[in-house]
């Protein structure tokens, strides 16, 4: 009698053990988040990768866009939960109609951190194009109007006392055509994120005039939902959260030390690298070329937020009515930074 209730229990224990995941599987939140591939995802990818997504209660999906414009049209059309992508013209006019609202930080730009440049072509450069200062009338090549891209382009014309109208910008969707309009002399400039400089400039040559990151920093994108996932699935969102958090304290950790501009690698730092490399299907020299900063707790610049907004307002991409507050929530992630009053 005592050997077969021993038995019992011990079969018991085995069935409750092998069932115990398939519980927990029913116990976390299916989620799904729309994003580049690109490394100012990378929290998004180490948390994944690590499980951490999963430790705070949410079964993550990720959904691959190839255009920061697509990333909140997914969020507003409910194709996806949350995103994370650059800001945008675009972006600001849909959360300004109340289809998005801004949760924590994603990339920005920062001294030392070698995200983004203006870069002139050979010919270009040999014509006596050498600072930000000569590019009037000159052809520079953009994704979108209206995108991060043209933002800087704006903001570094405005600091070195350029018109920006006097400037041709030349809208050309995707990074390919760009590459492929430098290096055939369409244009004499473009905005490059840096690993795609580097790589047409090992083609073609070109020689970079500034780096966006050392001579205007900004708060360059964000992570997002829209206002009925955080009004109806709050928890959701807090659980996320804590994920993604986790990843940016560990990418802070292996990738935020700048000396002298350059990248000076921490903790896990081999490991990090190489998580990235597989999710951006690029080698790990490549990837540390273009590491934006992330803070490691999610905190947005939120006073340059606002002032995104009123520049795209004064241009005329933005309307008049957008206000920055509407759309900018502050209560999933403390200790945010330059917040109006």
């Amino acid at each position: 009698m005592n050997h077969r209730l021993t038995r019992r229990v011990a079969l018991g224990g085995a069935m409750a053990a092998t069932l115990a995941p398939a519980a927990r599987a029913q116990e976390l939140t299916k989620a799904s988040i729309a994003l580049l591939r690109l490394s100012s995802s990378g929290p998004v990818f180490i948390a994944q990768e690590k499980g951490w997504f999963r430790e705070a209660g949410v079964d993550l999906t990720l959904k691959d866009f190839t255009a920061a414009a697509q990333v909140p049209l997914a969020i507003v059309s409910g194709d996806a939960d949350f995103g994370t992508t650059a800001f945008t013209a675009g972006f600001y006019n849909l959360a300004a109609k109340g289809g998005l609202k801004v949760i924590a930080a994603q990339s920005a730009e920062r001294p030392g951190f070698q995200l983004n440049v203006i870069a002139v072509t050979k010919q270009a450069w040999d014509a006596g194009v050498r600072s930000i200062k000569d590019l009037a009338g000159k052809r520079v090549a953009m994704t979108t109007a209206g995108s991060s891209m043209h933002y800087s382009i704006e903001i570094l014309a405005r600091k070195y006392g350029v018109d920006a109208k006097t400037i041709i910008m030349v809208p050309l969707q995707s990074l390919p055509n760009m590459a492929a309009a430098f290096k055939g002399g369409q244009v004499d400039a473009a905005s490059f994120p840096i690993t795609t400089y580097r790589q047409v400039e090992s083609e073609a040559g070109g020689h970079i005039i500034a780096y966006v990151g050392d001579e205007e920093p900004w708060q360059l994108g964000a992570v997002f939902t829209s206002p009925k996932t955080i009004a109806e699935r709050r928890p959701l969102v807090e659980k996320f959260l804590v994920g993604y958090r986790r990843g940016a304290a560990a990418y802070n950790q292996a990738f935020g030390k700048r000396e002298n501009g350059k990248l000076v690698p921490g903790p896990n730092y081999d490991e990090m690298i190489a998580l990235l490399s597989v999710a951006l299907k690029q080698p790990p020299e490549r990837v540390a070329q273009g590491l934006p900063f992330i803070d490691p707790e999610g905190r947005l610049d939120v006073g340059d937020i606002y002032k995104q907004v009123a520049f795209w307002q004064a241009s005329g991409q933005v309307a008049k009515d957008a206000d920055a507050k509407s759309f900018v929530d502050l209560s999933f992630v403390a200790g945010h930074f330059n917040v109006p009053k």
